[in-house]
């Protein structure tokens, strides 16, 4: 009502309308219309007081509006309200009303009546969230610059990590590949590293890094970033699901480094992007006055830090927790890798923790297996002791295991199992494992006499020290006592009796 006192008072004074009306007071016409009230209503006497606002008002009344037809989308009106309610926007609204509802109308109508349905809802209104110092930080990811991946080759999509501090509005920015539970349990790390403090909580949202059943009651947190929180000595403070107004502070944050930091750069790799947000946020976005605390973060945060949590003296060994399955070569897979946990276990699920340095498999909460983190995919890490009892002795009895046990029996045992081994065309090791064998059914002493027969005879075989053994041939009198002279190598009763004992070596003419 201003524009209606200053007008009032100038036609009090006599002002002729064009000056009036130079002065973009009122216009000429309105400034007619309001001359003709003012001296209908006996305004324009200097000696009678100025009205006030209220009968300025009662006596111009309701602005007039012009009369419109009906709207061409007044029929659809019910739905449209109720898209409205649900937050559909009105290029879908009109989309929909084309395509489902055989509407032939243009956009501006369907936007009047949009207009019309939101003036007459309840404003929305909302309040501001107010943080004491060291109270709380919030943490969010948000899109980063594509970059060469060097796995790969290829350009790939980053991500920003930013954990805002609630009161003095400093930050921790870090670039990432990805969004998974080791990294999501690694950026925490080194941001509370980097503000050499741990605030009181955490206000996040609901991904999947870190809460596993979203809820505005009772959500489910991720079992390794519990073990975080409990180290770290941190309340997590997850936001209802569809409610990001709730860490506003940081999604401002992400906001500001998506339009300061990324569109005026450029980057050769990871480490370089990260090198240079760090120090963006030291020189530039800590140093700014900032817009609704009018302070330096970097000068709020010096009086915030001291109010903060200490670090733990020893920071705590952060692991992400997998449920994985038994296989039944007893080994779980994680990460492409294998682990071997005991062999009675094939079959069940377990919970799996990695670490940067170890792998820990638990049955509920009872620990079955620990393995050193294995770093290329496709190695097996494997504990003989977890394998079956035929597996172990299977891989028990290798080539050093035979030498050793021939040791134990004699020399001639010793010979024979050397010879078998040292073949350079054929693979002896099971030939040799069962020549040792056989010293379970015969005993140490016969194996011994029948593998120096199997010598004198030049044929170092399984199959020859079996036959003299089958045959009690070694019980009988040694050949080489019985004959002072030896035959020659290759005379005929020695063909013989090679062939004897080994048939398949040479067969007969």
């Amino acid at each position: 009502m201003f524009q209606y006192r200053a007008v009032l008072v100038r036609l009090r004074q006599g002002d002729a309308d064009r000056d009036i009306a130079r002065s973009r007071l009122m216009s000429r016409r309105k400034l007619a219309r309001f001359r003709a009230i003012a001296a209908r209503e006996g305004w324009l006497a200097a000696q009678s007081p100025l009205p006030e606002d209220a009968a300025i008002a009662a006596a111009i009344g309701t602005a007039r509006r012009a009369r419109s037809s009906i709207s061409t989308a007044e029929p659809h009106r019910a739905i449209v309200e109720r898209w409205v309610a649900e937050g559909v926007s009105g290029v879908a609204i009109h989309a929909a009303l084309v395509r489902n509802h055989g509407y032939t109308g243009s956009y501006s109508a369907v936007y009047r009546m949009l207009a019309a349905i939101r003036a007459a809802l309840p404003p929305d209104v909302t309040v501001p969230l107010v943080f004491d110092p060291a109270e709380a930080a919030q943490v969010d990811f948000g899109a980063g610059p594509v970059l060469i991946d060097p796995a790969s080759s290829k350009p790939r999509r980053t991500w920003c990590f930013v954990m805002t501090l609630c009161w003095s509005r400093h930050q921790y920015v870090e670039f990432v590949w990805d969004q998974t539970v080791p990294t999501w349990l690694g950026c925490h790390r080194r941001a509370f590293e980097w503000f050499g403090a741990v605030p009181r909580r955490l206000i996040i949202d609901n991904a999947k890094c870190a809460i596993t059943r979203a809820c505005a009651r009772e959500p489910l947190v991720q079992r390794a970033y519990a073990e975080c929180a409990e180290g770290y000595g941190f309340r997590i403070d997850a936001c209802p699901p569809a409610d990001p107004q709730k860490k506003g502070i940081v999604e401002a944050g992400v906001k500001y480094v998506k339009r300061n930091f990324i569109p005026t750069r450029t980057f050769r790799d990871m480490a370089d992007l990260n090198e240079q947000a760090q120090r963006w946020v030291a020189e530039v976005a800590g140093v700014r006055i900032h817009g609704t605390t009018r302070e330096r973060p970097l000068e709020r945060f010096a009086l915030e830090q001291p109010l903060m949590q200490a670090l733990p003296a020893i920071a705590p060994d952060l692991g992400s927790w997998h449920q994985v399955s038994v296989h039944r070569d007893c080994h779980v897979q994680h990460g492409r890798i294998l682990y071997s946990v005991p062999f009675a276990l094939v079959g069940k699920r377990l919970w799996l923790r990695a670490t940067d340095t170890s792998v820990s498999i638990y049955e509920d909460f009872r620990l079955v297996a620990t393995h050193p983190r294995g770093r290329r995919a496709g190695e097996r890490m494997t504990v003989r002791e977890h394998l079956p009892p035929e597996a172990q002795a299977f891989f028990l009895r290798d080539r050093t295991w035979c030498v050793k046990q021939a040791a134990a029996i004699g020399a001639a045992c010793t010979e024979l199992i050397e010879r078998l081994l040292a073949d350079r065309i054929l693979e002896r090791l099971r030939a040799a494992q069962g020549v040792l064998q056989l010293a379970e059914r015969y005993g140490a002493a016969r194996l011994e006499a029948a593998c120096a027969r199997a010598l004198y005879h030049a044929s170092p075989y399984y199959r020859t020290v079996k036959t003299i053994l089958a045959g009690g041939f070694d019980l009988q009198a040694s050949d080489e006592a019985a004959s002072e002279q030896p035959h020659a190598p290759g005379a005929r009763f020695a063909r013989d009796a090679f062939s004897l004992f080994n048939p398949d070596e040479h067969p007969q003419h």
